[in-house]
């Protein structure tokens, strides 16, 4: 089973274009820590919402990975840099419809490695099944 890739940026696509297609303003709540590239001076309780409507982003890039694009914050131009394994939530800000996503900050700064090590223990705690040929 994880060997199937994340449904999560396909889902945020989804409601991201359906948001748009009916006049809502998407909104995406984002956990911030050092991976995410945002002005941190709008960062509260290490979240920030980002507006992601095509009027105040540009150059919007949903990829599998990673969330992208360019926006003005006071005026100033920022880049935004998003990984897709961070974001919270993408709701429209108008009648806040939507999805929220599990997330688990303490897994969110370790390396990868310790995450799959971490996997592997519960594994071996956990029943599983195996193909018999």
């Amino acid at each position: 089973m994880s060997d199937v890739p994340s449904n999560k940026p396909y889902l945020i696509r989804a409601l991201h274009q359906w948001c748009t297609d009916f006049g809502f303003t998407p909104f995406m709540a984002v956990f911030v820590d050092s991976s995410v590239e945002v002005p941190m001076e709008f960062v509260k309780n290490d979240e920030i919402v980002l507006n992601l409507s095509l009027e105040a982003c540009h150059q919007l890039n949903l990829d599998n990975d990673w969330i992208s694009f360019q926006a003005r914050f006071g005026g100033i131009p920022r880049k935004i840099m998003v990984p897709v394994s961070h974001v919270l939530a993408i709701y429209a800000r108008e009648n806040g419809q939507g999805m929220s996503f599990p997330f688990n900050a303490s897994q969110a700064n370790k390396p990868k490695e310790v995450i799959l090590d971490d996997v592997e223990k519960t594994k071996s705690t956990r029943p599983s099944l195996t193909i018999v040929k």
